[in-house]
């Protein structure tokens, strides 16, 4: 069972680590699948990379490798002190794979957290994935580490060996002597679990050494997982450390673990006044300091609105006033509300504001 690390509060950073340190080694962000503030369930799904069942994972898809259920869920492996997880539940199966198809389930990083690998000198740092896995598709699985500023990958395999038992895997990629990442707040590094590969993707040799990334060697062996509707695959306990050994899972507390995800991703409301004629001004003051000037959506509008003596209220539009706006605060504005409602104080519901600046 992992041990818990002791937050320094006002010293936290994401990504914070050292090649020998111990607070914060974990790269992964929300590995023990514990926060969802997205959602925690996702039906038919079959394209595209919007889809998180999970804070920082994402599904990702390409030409259709069947129809999935993604969710969070509860079976977890026993005693290892895990409260949920990740599972892929195939809905329509795809026994005959496009060649350009492929089923992911991945994370990705920012440079600017990675320096202390110190990737592209003659001191680039090992790192060692390990997590649990449990599924009926038995078989070879491949994951893959891929330098998006390099464009450079590796990819090593892992087999379930054991139907519908949750099993503890890990692997170590040596350190990448060529290509540094950049230091800044894009996305530098990708980890891939490969869940299904079409002929482009598979069609090669095994990239098990870093160098310049070739689809067809990238996921080479992997399983079909969307080969049948019964088929199912969860995941948890999700670490990537620098080193050559794997650790014990490194739990958070829950706070620091939402912190770190809300610099992501955040749910707002606000408050404010009514101007002008039918309109509301709101500041929303975010979590945490985000990775950049986030994408604002209001998914739902109904009865977002709470006017003082007029009570719930739903306006005809939402958008933001991109001149106030930055990674720390954004400036709504609802229209079409009550014309006799001008200065009078009013709010946006808590959690009706997404706020999204994923990588």
């Amino acid at each position: 069972m992992g041990t818990i690390t002791q937050a320094i509060a006002n010293n936290l950073t994401t990504g914070l680590g050292g090649a020998g340190g111990v607070n914060f080694r974990n790269i992964i962000i929300n590995g023990d699948m514990s926060i969802a503030q997205r959602g925690t369930s996702f039906t038919g799904i079959s394209s595209g990379n919007g889809t998180y069942p999970v804070d920082r994972f994402r599904a990702n898809f390409g030409a259709v490798p069947g129809t999935w259920t993604i969710s969070q869920d509860t079976t977890v492996p026993t005693g290892q002190g895990f409260e949920k997880s990740v599972k892929y539940d195939c809905t329509t199966a795809d026994g005959s794979l496009d060649a350009g198809a492929f089923l992911l389930f991945e994370q990705q990083f920012e440079g600017q957290n990675l320096q202390y690998l110190k990737k592209g000198t003659s001191n680039a740092e090992s790192t060692t994935l390990s997590f649990w896995v449990k599924s009926n598709k038995t078989g070879t699985y491949i994951c893959e580490l891929l330098d998006t500023d390099n464009n450079r990958g590796i990819s090593k395999s892992y087999t379930i060996n054991s139907a519908d038992t949750w099993e503890k895997k890990t692997i170590t990629y040596a350190g990448d002597t060529s290509g540094a990442f950049d230091n800044d707040n894009a996305a530098s590094l990708r980890l891939f679990f490969w869940l299904a590969a079409g002929s482009t993707y598979s069609s090669g040799s095994l990239q098990t050494s870093w160098g310049t990334r070739v689809d067809a060697n990238a996921a080479a062996g992997q399983v079909n997982l969307a080969d049948s509707t019964a088929n199912e695959w969860y995941i948890t306990g999700v670490q990537l450390e620098a080193g050559t050994s794997a650790s014990d899972f490194e739990f958070l507390p829950v706070d620091v673990n939402l912190d770190r995800c809300q610099r992501y991703f955040d749910k707002q409301g606000g408050g404010g006044v009514t101007y002008g004629t039918t309109k509301g001004g709101y500041f929303v003051k975010h979590s945490t300091t985000m990775r950049a000037t986030p994408t604002k959506t209001c998914p739902v509008l109904t009865n977002i609105a709470g006017i003082f003596g007029v009570g719930d209220y739903t306006p005809s539009s939402f958008s933001t006033n991109a001149g106030t706006e930055n990674n720390k605060i954004t400036h709504v504005i609802l229209s079409g509300l009550p014309s006799s409602t001008i200065g009078i104080f009013s709010t946006v519901k808590a959690d009706v504001i997404f706020l999204d600046s994923e990588l």
